[in-house]
């Protein structure tokens, strides 16, 4: 206690050093701490985003295959479907049933290219809360063939609410058709998913694509939260794979685009009937999990570079320290104190000036973090995805916080035990005859 107290005094002593060195500190686990804290929120609000763009946190798809090895993917009977997701008892707040095409719209000589989703818009409820509309509403749904764009390809196409577009595509089996839309909402552009889909009921879309009013392309549930995700989808598989063929799980997880791994792996097969695809959101956003690895290893590069530079600094300087000590450290030890003694302090000195500069970095994060939050971006901001509400947030992980501050505290020792070590191995008499 005595040699803390001691050590504390020491740099309360030289209070300019001690700020200089422990802002360095302060400055360097702030940087760390913001980054991670963006990085902790990245993925929750990205995967909460496009857990209500696209309906749901896990989703099945039925895949049929003609005698000619062509896939369609077409859910007719899914009685089995809805027997396993009621035996697997999962927690649902919403179950739609999907169609979708990729296809042209044209307008005056424009195209734009466009994933329609046909959405029963009584189940939807979610999507109000969701689309952000420029112009037009939820209530222009109520045309059958309404359809609800985003801005980027309102303003591709030039087109305004109540405008007519033709679209053209193909029917399930592949067949060339063409239809007709009214433009009933024109939604803020959602960043990186501002013209990946369009919104329309699904009986037209149904219409279009040649099936049955009652069949559907995907199934999806829609959890509480993201906890539990991948497990409850493990459930539904396993359960439902005991009533109905399913493609087996996890052979995507070393392909870099999940999608198209299970294109991939629906050629490589064959089977009569339906055979149902299950995955979760986790699987289609690996891509971004790796973005995520990217960003970690970049927060831990730069933490890293920071205090291998401050390292150097802290060097040199408990190095000048020793030397303006030269007659105190002799005096210390013909008073009996001990080599071990003499190393601890200066170890101490540097332990203490590294949590100081830990908890005010930390401080100055949370300050910042807290700040930043506040501001309201609006839904209308290209960082619309990775946003909550239109705001900023973070999320501090214990695990790698505790880490950073390891790592701090390890280098701030490792860079003073070489000058603590030369101060403890002073001989006494040298030490006190020694003049500055």
């Amino acid at each position: 206690m005595e040699i803390l107290k001691l050590a504390f005094r020491n740099l309360t002593r030289q209070k300019k050093r001690t700020f200089l060195l422990g802002g360095a500190i302060a400055f360097g686990i702030m940087i760390v701490t913001v980054i991670n804290g963006f990085v902790g929120a990245f993925v929750t609000n990205i995967s909460e985003n496009f857990a209500n763009l696209e309906g749901g946190h896990i989703f099945v798809q039925g895949v049929e295959k003609s005698p000619t090895g062509k896939e369609y993917e077409i859910i007719r009977d899914d009685s089995a479907l809805l027997e396993a997701t009621k035996q697997a008892e999962i927690p649902t707040k919403y179950i739609t049933k999907l169609s979708s095409f990729q296809g042209s719209l044209v307008y005056a000589g424009k195209t734009s290219q466009l994933a329609v989703v046909g959405v029963d818009f009584a189940q939807a409820t979610y999507l109000p809360d969701r689309l952000v509309f420029k112009s037009g509403s939820m209530e222009g749904m109520t045309d059958p063939q309404g359809l609800i764009i985003s801005e980027p390809v309102a303003k591709r196409l030039g087109v305004e609410i109540g405008d007519r577009v033709l679209v053209e595509m193909r029917t399930y089996s592949g067949q060339q058709n063409v239809g007709e839309f009214v433009i009933a909402g024109i939604t803020v552009d959602p960043g990186i998913l501002g013209s990946m889909a369009g919104y329309a009921n699904k009986p037209y879309v149904n219409g279009l694509l040649n099936i049955g009013p009652e069949e559907y392309q995907s199934f999806c549930l829609y959890l509480p939260s993201l906890k539990g995700m991948d497990k409850y989808g493990t459930t539904l598989y396993e359960t439902l794979r005991k009533k109905a063929p399913v493609f087996e799980r996890g052979q995507q997880s070393n392909q870099q685009n999940f999608i198209r791994a299970m294109m991939s792996q629906a050629k490589k097969e064959t089977w009569t009937g339906t055979k149902y695809r299950v995955y979760t959101l986790n699987d289609v956003l690996q891509q971004v999990q790796q973005i995520v690895n990217v960003l970690n290893t970049a927060s831990l590069v730069i933490l890293l570079v920071l205090f291998l530079i401050i390292m150097v600094g802290i060097l040199n300087t408990f190095r000048i320290i020793m030397y303006e000590r030269i007659g105190e450290i002799g005096t210390m030890r013909s008073m009996g104190m001990q080599r071990e003694e003499v190393r601890n302090l200066f170890l101490w000195e540097a332990t203490l000036l590294a949590l100081g500069g830990v908890v005010v970095g930390i401080l100055l994060a949370l300050l910042i973090m807290g700040v930043v939050s506040m501001v309201n971006f609006g839904l209308y901001s290209p960082l619309f995805i990775i946003l909550k509400n239109g705001h900023m947030t973070f999320q501090l992980q214990l695990g790698k916080t505790l880490l950073d501050v390891v790592i701090v505290a390890v280098l701030t020792i490792a860079a003073a035990f070489f000058p603590a070590r030369s101060a403890a191995r002073l001989d006494p008499a040298v030490a006190l005859r020694t003049v500055k």
